[in-house]
């Protein structure tokens, strides 16, 4: 598994997870943070690992892809 493909999956995970947390824990009241801040934080994370996955796939080396 490519470094590409780990920023793809991992990122991926981390955004559905991080877009489950913001939609459906708004009701919880945690004492040290809220779920859903923390869910569009993960969200974010996410999305910007995608991005890197994505940067790194296209200038892998044309005999890598």
């Amino acid at each position: 598994m490519t470094r590409a493909s780990r920023n793809l999956l991992a990122g991926s995970a981390t955004l559905l997870v991080g877009l489950w947390l913001w939609r459906f824990a708004r009701g919880v009241d945690l004492p040290l943070v809220t779920p859903a801040k923390a869910g569009v934080v993960m969200t974010c994370a996410g999305g910007a690992e995608i991005l890197l996955g994505l940067y790194r796939a296209a200038r892998a080396p044309a005999g890598t892809r």
